[in-house]
């Protein structure tokens, strides 16, 4: 089997992608992706090394409690509007490098 081999932009925004998604697994991110679950987790366990950031569970984010003003949620909200818009962009351009991929 031939080893496929993905933009370092494409690898970069799919760590990006998990670290926003607290409640996504390795393996389920990178069936949405396309990629090996292994693959993914060394794109991941390679970033935390360079980054020098704890490896693990621990490395995602802390998701934030709710907070109690408009002001505060609003701004939440706004926060988890541009996470998901990332992650709409991310796999867009996952969706068209694979389909470059299985042209002729």
């Amino acid at each position: 089997m031939a080893m496929k081999h993905y933009p370092s932009e494409f690898k970069a925004e799919a760590v990006a992608l998990y670290r926003s998604r607290p409640g996504a697994t390795i393996k389920s991110l990178a069936a949405d992706l396309g990629v090996n679950h292994e693959t993914l987790r060394s794109w991941i366990r390679k970033d935390e090394r360079r980054a020098g950031a704890p490896t693990g569970a621990g490395a995602r984010q802390a998701v934030v409690p709710s907070p109690a003003s408009p002001e505060g949620e609003n701004a939440a909200l706004r926060k988890r509007v541009r996470d998901l818009e990332e992650e709409r962009d991310i796999l867009r351009k996952a969706a068209k490098y694979f389909a470059g991929e299985t042209r002729w």
